[in-house]
């Protein structure tokens, strides 16, 4: 299993609250989705050159 890149408890209250269940699957799923995406907002930024901050308007 890759590392966990979410609160595990926080992501269960939300899931919990709303009156589900979290899978045994949900949250590494949920980690890789966040990986790729953050690892997406790199390749933009360093496409686009000069910036080393990510920000809100790189997120894909």
């Amino acid at each position: 299993m890759a590392e966990t890149l979410v609160v595990v408890s926080k992501v269960k209250k939300v899931v919990k609250e709303a009156g589900f269940r979290t899978g045994g699957d949900y949250i590494e799923a949920l980690s890789g989705k966040i990986t790729a995406l953050v690892s997406a907002s790199i390749e933009k930024v360093k496409a686009q050159g000069g910036k080393k901050t990510l920000g809100a308007e790189d997120l894909i």
